[in-house]
């Protein structure tokens, strides 16, 4: 046995690109992307692909080179992500709801070459390259037009070609550069900005082969799903689905923009069967009162933080069938999902739906996980009360963050775990619960208190339609839980701060209830539908000043 040993045949690396490869030859004739008027088949996509991979090496972008985008979720979006790996360069895809500011630290810190950019996000674009220091080289300049819309500019001041050109212009008998080991980095991810100090997560290509096979095995997606692209793909790379749909060989229905009403029109004109999203999308979803009862079943897959489990119960009361799961963008999405067990199915609605916001057992592509005492290491006890961080490790997870070396040690730990900062309880049936992040904690006279479990009963008030709750800095107690909330729409009359707060002490422990309660039009949000909880501190940090 000793003589049996990796070798050139049985060691190729690993990597989704070639998934692409293999759609064109199996679904060659069948729909690959959607998008308005525009469809293109599954061997078109991957000759547009092959073409402007060419157009990438004509331009002198060379293997380990990094090329951004900027752009929502519109055929070019799907593409690059074949594209861009298949020149041998490092796919970037930068949040669109950033400012010039945070774009050019992005591009400057990633030392970008080529920047693709849609073409209502040129003016956001060019303004931060204006804002790199004098002498220092900026990346060329792509536009992304709408080729239905004529006024869509041909070209723009300070972008060397489009990109339908440069796809046009490419060879189809290109031979796409492989890697030349699995290990090689094929993605940079920005974390979505939760905290004020995003960093660059690397990724390589065996971390998102695994990513992509391991997401559908776990969501149990079958051949040929039709799946509506309602999570922004720069979000870490849309969970790894755009390689996944190549793999089982998907029909991509690309939205330009998350609008509820749009949704259901598309899940209706093209019988969408699954979609992905955070729970604001869901809430959105299951709040809209104009839907009609879907006629078919819509799988969703959400993830991010906690979905309250009465926005999962109204979901499914409309059709969509919910399956929850938990990632970081340094995980390449989700790696840990709430595996359904079929005797839950006979509990009564309300507990099935409490079983589906926990975040459950690790997918196949995670080798471990444990929820443990951040000092000693140890696992916490399996009796779902004991808290501790949640640990994961496997191959989906980050080589490091790009150029810090200080904060990558700090994650990955030499006891061979990636500490997340969430945390969470392990339920004695072995499914993990996240209770918060470490840092949204609220500790109330010596008492820690769970933002999560407080929000999930504010989601529970027939008037409520959003909710995060953050701590209050306190002289006496440290801090108070603090409640910001965004009303429905549709009220005949508007709760008082003193109603919320009766509505949540006959629900919660005394100390768990908020002191205060804010009402906003609108919570300050990422772009894929995390509340950003630093923001809300420093209003409740004000607030408490401002009467000092």
């Amino acid at each position: 046995m000793d003589q049996l040993k990796p070798n050139l045949v049985n060691s190729s690396p690993l990597s989704p690109i070639h998934f692409l490869e293999r759609a064109a030859t199996v679904y060659g004739d069948c729909p690959s992307v959607v998008y308005n008027t525009t469809t293109y088949t599954w061997s078109q996509t991957y000759r547009r692909c092959i073409q402007l991979a060419s157009s990438l090496s004509s331009l002198g972008i060379k293997r380990g080179y990094m090329v951004s985008v900027v752009a929502p979720n519109i055929p070019a979006m799907y593409e690059l992500h074949f594209a861009v790996p298949m020149s041998g360069a490092i796919l970037n895809t930068i949040n669109t709801r950033l400012d010039s500011r945070t774009i050019s630290l992005i591009l400057q810190h990633s030392e970008s070459k080529l920047l693709f950019v849609d073409y209502l996000l040129s003016s956001l674009i060019l303004e931060a390259i204006s804002l790199f220091p004098p002498n220092t080289k900026t990346p060329r300049l792509v536009l992304i037009r709408e080729d239905d819309n004529a006024n869509t500019p041909s070209t723009a001041i300070g972008f060397i070609d489009t990109y339908e050109n440069m796809v046009e212009k490419g060879d189809p008998n290109f031979k796409w550069v492989r890697p030349t080991s699995e290990w090689d980095p094929m993605v940079l991810n920005y974390t979505s900005g939760t905290t004020s100090s995003p960093k660059g997560v690397v990724q390589c290509h065996r971390a998102l082969f695994i990513a992509s096979v391991s997401s559908l095995v776990d969501w149990s997606v079958p051949n040929q799903p039709v799946y509506l692209w309602t999570l922004p793909m720069f979000h870490v790379n849309g969970w790894s689905f755009p390689w996944g749909m190549a793999a089982v060989g998907g029909t991509n229905i690309c939205l330009r923009k998350v609008e509820v009403s749009i949704i259901y029109a598309l899940i209706k004109q093209h019988k969408v069967t699954h979609m992905c999203g955070a729970p604001v999308v869901l809430n959105m979803l299951s709040n809209y009162v104009k839907a009609e009862p879907l006629d078919h079943p819509v799988h969703v897959l959400t993830a991010g933080s906690p979905p309250p489990a009465p926005v999962l119960l109204r979901a499914e009361s409309k059709g969509f069938v919910v399956s929850h799961g938990y990632g970081l963008t340094e995980t390449s999405g989700v790696v840990v999902s709430c595996a359904w067990k079929p005797q839950w199915n006979e509990l009564p609605s309300n507990e099935r739906s409490r079983l589906k916001a926990r975040q459950g057992v690790g997918t196949i592509g995670l080798t471990e996980m444990d929820v443990v005492d951040p000092k000693t290491g140890q696992s916490v006890k399996r009796d779902g009360v004991t808290r501790g961080e949640i640990v994961l490790r496997g191959g989906t997870v980050m080589l490091g963050y790009l150029k810090d070396p200080e904060n990558s040690s700090k994650c990955i730990k030499n006891d061979g775990w990636f500490y997340t900062g969430d945390v969470g309880v392990m339920h004695p049936d072995g499914y993990i619960e996240i209770k918060d992040r470490s840092k949204d904690v609220i500790i109330s006279g010596g008492e820690n208190i769970s933002s999560a479990e407080v929000e999930s009963i504010l989601y529970s008030h027939p008037m409520i339609n959003e909710a995060a709750v953050v701590a209050q800095p306190d002289p006496f107690w440290q801090e108070t839980p603090c409640a910001f909330v965004c009303l429905k729409s549709d009220l005949s009359r508007t709760p008082t701060e003193k109603e919320i707060i009766e509505f949540c002490r006959a629900r919660l422990p005394h100390y768990m209830v908020p002191k205060t309660v804010i009402f906003k039009d609108e919570l300050p949000k990422t772009s894929t539908g995390k509340i950003q909880k630093f923001v809300l501190r420093e209003i409740a940090k004000s607030m408490l000043l401002s009467r000092l």
